[in-house]
């Protein structure tokens, strides 16, 4: 199941709707069940979208106690940083693709909890993007 934030559903819909099938992850986008965290969209415009507003944390755990209730957000960061600070993450998948940018949103920001992960596996594509698995393990310990 794929969970978005409404900025970044609004644009992989846009996206999708262009597509028309022509690539394999839209296409298998477009025909998945898809929760979109929101406090003020009520009609998603992207099909088999269901709009997830009140209480996300109590929504989020009833998604991942459904049998296919392995979610994925993909981008979203906003959504992210407040999953990580609910304590609603069992694993990070961080892609990290050899380009500077010299602007953008941090995926991790200035403020806010510090999380210790752990390991799970770490590889590098023929391109040289390296995925590194990662569990969150809590509060970090620090050295005193």
């Amino acid at each position: 199941m794929f969970v978005a934030g409404v900025s970044g559903a609004e644009e992989r819909a846009r996206a999708a709707a262009e597509d028309q099938g022509n690539h394999q992850i839209a296409a298998a986008l477009n025909t998945r069940a898809k929760y979109l965290a929101s406090t003020t969209l009520t009609e998603p415009r992207w099909a088999n979208t269901t709009v997830v507003s009140g209480d996300l944390a109590a929504a989020i755990g009833e998604l991942k106690a459904k049998p296919a209730g392995e979610l994925h957000v993909h981008g979203s960061g906003a959504l992210i940083r407040w999953l990580l600070e609910n304590d609603l993450v069992d694993e990070i998948n961080l892609l990290i693709v050899p380009v500077v940018l010299g602007q953008g949103t941090r995926l991790f920001p200035n403020a806010g909890p510090d999380t210790a992960l752990d390991l799970l596996d770490s590889r590098v594509d023929s391109k040289g993007v390296t995925i590194q698995v990662y569990r969150p393990a809590g509060r970090p310990q620090y050295a005193d």
